[in-house]
């Protein structure tokens, strides 16, 4: 348990009476990261079945923010720390291992989330060093993490590797979010092509992004890392999002 100001960082082993106010934070997601199969299937069993993975922040009785990981076996034939699949594919690892009973070897972070009220702060440096610290406590020596990097919604087009390369006059990435990793002692080690699935129906993705998708091809829909694409003959609409995978090596 960390202390500063009047923010006290926990983990949710530590602060169990909070599990059941996650989602009371004002979020900036966008609604289609919700609609991911994989997420919407096993994201909110995490704090339950992972709460010493988890973190929160609260400034006095104020839930400000959380962060989620899950610990998985990274040794097994035909999987590896950083897969292509990211996001998705480390969440399914993590419960099937948990399924099985199998030991851990690593984690990946899912998500950090502040409080709209709350960005700016600097919480989101101590909720990953706040993360980092809650794996380390379980004796693993790596915190791996398929990044949504904030700012490469702006750029849609550049491939993400491209992306991740980018850095500013002083050698730190050009995107905030990575830069905060890299400071925290990360590496930014690959692109993963494809972390997150989001498919729908023109008339689903209308709802959630009140765009037409009246015609096919390419999309971009604010807050997506690529253009999402649009198949009106087959009444489809594909968002497959990349990520930057980071890895932080820990002490355990």
């Amino acid at each position: 348990m960390t202390h500063s100001d009047n923010i006290e960082i926990s983990t949710l082993t530590e602060r169990p009476e909070l599990a059941d106010r996650l989602y009371d934070i004002s979020d900036t997601w966008p609604e289609f990261i919700a609609r991911d199969l994989v997420g919407y299937a096993l994201l909110g069993r995490v704090p339950e079945e992972f709460p010493q993975y988890c973190v929160v922040a609260t400034e006095g009785d104020r839930l400000i923010a959380r962060g989620y990981s899950v610990p998985f076996d990274a040794t097994l034939d035909g999987r590896e720390e950083m897969p292509d699949r990211g996001w998705d594919q480390v969440l399914t690892w993590a419960f099937d291992d948990l399924r099985r009973g199998r030991p851990v070897t690593t984690a990946s972070a899912l998500e950090i989330t502040i409080d709209v009220d709350h960005l700016g702060r600097g919480l989101s440096h101590r909720m990953l060093a706040a993360l980092r610290d809650a794996v380390a406590r379980q004796g693993l020596g790596a915190l791996v993490a398929p990044v949504r990097p904030t700012a490469k919604h702006l750029q849609p087009r550049v491939p993400m590797a491209a992306y991740m390369r980018q850095v500013r006059e002083d050698g730190l990435p050009a995107d905030p979010w990575l830069r905060v990793h890299v400071r925290a002692g990360g590496t930014i080690e690959k692109a993963a092509a494809a972390s997150m699935t989001v498919s729908g129906t023109p008339a689903e993705w209308r709802r959630w992004t009140g765009l037409p998708f009246d015609r096919d091809g390419e999309v971009e829909v604010p807050a997506a890392l690529v253009p999402a694409h649009c198949d009106t003959r087959h009444d489809r609409v594909s968002y497959v999002e990349p990520n930057a995978w980071v890895r932080h090596g820990l002490r355990p």
